[in-house]
């Protein structure tokens, strides 16, 4: 069966685990909603190279689908009593793509190089005394008071992600892109066939340690069921629609709104929701050139049909909020499902211009 995946791509390798309908096959094809141009993770805030590195690298801590920290690389962590030092100890069996071991300078080191890129590492940091490994498998966190948030920051889930390298990778200069992709995570990236502008191509690292339990949300064990994972880049949506149709492609990140209908009317596509949380959308009125009001009258922006105003159409507060329901569950930063229109009237208002 043919799969359209309609969400934000939370983790590749993890959805991956997620798709037991092609569990069988050897080779996914997808389009994604970019093209990988960077494959430094630590470079950019782009979806699309957070996607990347979540294929690649491997995390210390992860978010389940409940939102709480588990352990990923991690054994485990314990925390002092005053609070101020965070010991942690790396799982057994941990390797790099290259087949060196997975150690805690490796990760004292990632740390260090992904900090001062991202404003949650550059707080943890402003409170951090000392950051340093104490023998392979584990290493420290001594902070100068108290502070939150450490377990949430090494387990942040989008960009910027505090992905491990190894050392000699992460002490690239902060101003320079990092050109060697080694992690430690379920796929090999496929340097030597990336062509930008048209595939990024993943193999299965057959050396990556899953951990036990199921997988949830980005946590969990990442059992990886495929043997590659190819990037195809499209960019007309109807190309795209009709490679999926014909069996060119065997999945599409985001397929656009106008063509979801479509989709949904061909038995042979599977429509799925993997982001139940859904996105943050903004509405932005043009205020430069603002309309003439009447003396005692305001401008009143509202829904279609809804007298009153206020946000209360189903399907755009189902594409603003996230969707339980399949039908509501496409929205992105494009727009929404469905028609949400919207229109200007003239009410009262007091002499300070607001509605009454």
């Amino acid at each position: 069966m043919r799969i359209v995946k309609w969400a934000a791509h939370a983790a590749a390798a993890a959805t991956l685990a997620l798709l037991p309908a092609i569990a069988s096959a050897q080779t996914l094809k997808v389009v994604m909603h970019s093209d990988v141009k960077i494959i430094d993770p630590f470079w950019t805030t782009a979806y699309i190279a957070r996607n990347y590195g979540y294929m690649i690298y491997d995390t210390l801590l992860a978010v389940d689908d409940k939102l709480q920290i588990k352990p990923q690389m991690l054994e485990g962590w314990k925390v002092s009593d005053d609070k101020l030092t965070y010991t942690f100890t790396l799982r057994d069996g941990l390797k790099f793509h290259d087949g060196q071991p997975v150690t805690a300078e490796d990760c004292v080191a990632s740390l260090n190089r992904w900090a001062p890129k991202d404003a949650m590492g550059q707080k943890l940091m402003s409170f951090t005394k000392e950051l340093k490994a104490v023998d392979d498998k584990t290493f420290t966190l001594v902070l100068k008071e108290p502070y939150g948030l450490v377990l949430e920051t090494l387990g942040k889930p989008s960009s910027l992600v505090p992905f491990i390298m190894p050392k000699r990778i992460a002490q690239t200069p902060g101003n320079v892109q990092i050109s060697e992709t080694i992690g430690s995570g379920p796929f090999v990236f496929r340097k030597d066939l990336w062509r930008p502008g048209e595939r990024t191509i993943y193999d299965k690292f057959k050396d990556y340690k899953p951990r036990p339990e199921p997988p949830s949300g980005l946590s969990g064990g990442k059992v990886v069921h495929l043997d590659r994972v190819e990037w195809i880049n499209i960019t007309d949506p109807q190309t795209t629609l009709n490679a999926l149709a014909n069996g060119e492609i065997d999945m599409i990140e985001q397929p656009v709104i106008e063509l979801l209908s479509l989709l949904e009317g061909d038995k042979s596509i599977k429509v799925v929701d993997l982001n139940p949380l859904g996105s943050q959308v903004d509405f932005r009125f043009n205020t430069l050139h603002k309309p003439e009001d009447p003396p005692g009258r305001v401008l009143c922006v509202e829904p279609e049909g809804l007298p009153g105003g206020g946000l209360h159409q189903p399907e755009v507060l189902q594409g603003v909020q996230g969707a339980v329901h399949l039908r509501h569950a496409a929205r992105h930063r494009q727009g929404f499902r469905g028609q949400a229109e919207f229109r200007l009237r003239q009410v009262k208002a007091d002499p300070q211009g607001r509605r009454l």
